[in-house]
């Protein structure tokens, strides 16, 4: 399953940002050892099911723990049992056929 999300407290910090709050769930999902992936708008974690809820529960837990009142989620998930490397995968058929126009 790849499983993307956003996720961030509903107010900033001091100064207006996200980034410490964002740091913190980035740090669990590398700490996983899942396949993973962050760009500038969601991050996306390959694995299995209860694998993956786990890591995102522990980011939301983070943020709470840290201090977040309330915690803003989006999540996206391609569940697909049986299939692997589709993080990296389903990009390279992409700019495969990129390549062969």
């Amino acid at each position: 399953m790849l499983l993307a999300f956003s996720i961030a407290p509903a107010t900033p910090a001091e100064g207006g940002s996200y980034a410490e709050a964002v740091a913190g769930a980035v740090r669990v999902v590398r700490e996983s050892g899942l396949p993973n992936e962050t760009t500038s708008m969601f991050t996306t974690l390959e694995g299995e099911w209860d694998e993956v809820m786990d890591v995102l529960k522990r980011c939301v837990d983070t943020m709470t723990d840290a201090g977040a009142e309330r915690v803003s989620l989006v999540v996206k998930a391609d569940i697909r049992p049986g299939h692997t490397g589709m993080l990296e995968g389903k990009v390279q058929r992409v700019e495969e056929l990129l390549t062969t126009d």
